[in-house]
């Protein structure tokens, strides 16, 4: 399966589970990798029959700035669902970095890689 990415997609949300987390807006840095087939796109230099980073990164962008979740596996999952719900990907692999949430550390987040359900 081929692939498409987004990388390092910067988004400021309400993120964390302190009580001066909730009052703020924090940046997230986003990777996301999707399973997508472009030999069909590919053959014809036909922009119609492939997936639009364009389109799946506003979308992802307007999902996490309204958010205001206490947790970065929650955002997560539920950004990693959204792509495979709304998109037509088979599978998404999605690391998300928190910057500069512990002291001397650059970032810190998660990684996941979800399917889309049979």
């Amino acid at each position: 399966m081929d692939s498409i990415f987004i990388e390092q997609l910067s988004i400021d949300t309400v993120i964390g589970v302190f009580d001066w987390e909730r009052q703020i807006r924090q940046r997230v840095v986003l990777d996301i990798d999707m399973a997508f087939d472009i030999r069909a796109a590919a053959a014809d230099d036909d922009v119609e029959k492939t997936l639009s980073y364009k389109t799946v990164a506003k979308r992802v962008i307007a999902f996490v700035e309204a958010s205001e979740f206490a947790l970065v596996e929650t955002l997560s999952e539920r950004v990693a669902a959204l792509i495979l719900d709304e998109f037509d990907v088979a599978r998404v692999t999605l690391r998300l970095n928190k910057p500069y949430a512990l002291r001397g550390a650059a970032g810190v987040g998660i990684c996941i890689t979800r399917e889309r359900s049979a």
